[in-house]
């Protein structure tokens, strides 16, 4: 029987952030895509997901956001992780400065969305790739269809994230961290701060590749976890199966 993976988008992302990466996964696992759109809170996002994913055990992914989320299901519930995968991420809490912008965006997202996915592009994904549809298209599209709100909503939770730091040495199952290597959000300083914090965590930094990894190079993203989830031998007997689905 197949392990099951639960990825955790992120911000002002839906399930297309990870479309090559659940094709290719699910050749090797059951594939569950979190929803971190309506909580207000990380530990509630944390909490959402916990309750709604249909595996009892999982290896779990967390992407920018997600990676928070990620963090705090550690803390709420780590039974339940076979494996941990934190993509592009930091475990610090967010400075003055970095929420104080979010905070602009917020009030410039309830006027106009699109403006602020101009902004941000450039700091998401690499500059020979940003114009690409398959990237910049599919950040448009995620960000059009969750809206200002979610928005807002998950600006808010990430100002209120806690320092994850502390927690890092209590994480003692199998981890992969990941990185861009031209990350300008999460740059791979942060990465090797949660690799060198977590006991026998591996470290892959991908080259030519921004923050949103999976669409930058979804390709190297995916052979890298393939490699991994068979590299571990998660089985049945660790997880239990579960169906595919989109939360």
């Amino acid at each position: 029987m197949q392990p099951n993976i639960l990825l955790l988008p992120g911000l002002l992302n839906d399930a297309s952030v990870f479309t090559e990466q659940v094709a290719a996964l699910s050749t090797v696992a059951t594939v569950e895509v979190g929803d971190l759109s309506n909580a207000e809170t990380i530990a509630e996002m944390a909490a959402s997901v916990l309750k709604q994913t249909s595996a009892k055990r999982f290896v779990l992914l967390g992407l920018s956001l997600g990676g928070y989320v990620a963090f705090e299901i550690m803390r709420q519930a780590p039974e339940r992780v076979a494996g941990l995968v934190l993509m592009d991420t930091t475990a610090r809490p967010d400075t003055p400065e970095a929420s104080a912008k979010r905070k602009v965006l917020i009030e410039l997202a309830a006027s106009d969305l699109d403006a602020v996915t101009e902004q941000l592009l450039p700091l998401l994904v690499h500059p020979d790739r940003m114009n690409l549809p398959a990237v910049r298209g599919v950040i448009q599209s995620m960000a059009s269809g969750l809206g200002a709100e979610v928005f807002a909503r998950q600006q808010r939770a990430i100002i209120g994230r806690p320092d994850s730091r502390p927690t890092l040495a209590s994480i003692t199952c199998p981890t992969l961290v990941i990185c861009g290597q031209d990350d300008l959000i999460t740059p791979p300083e942060l990465a090797t701060e949660i690799a060198e914090g977590i006991r026998h965590a591996k470290l892959e930094i991908i080259t030519q590749c921004g923050h949103l990894a999976t669409l930058d190079q979804p390709q190297a993203v995916s052979a890298l976890l393939l490699e991994w989830i068979k590299g571990n031998k998660f089985s049945s007997n660790r997880v239990e199966l579960g169906s595919q689905v989109v939360l």
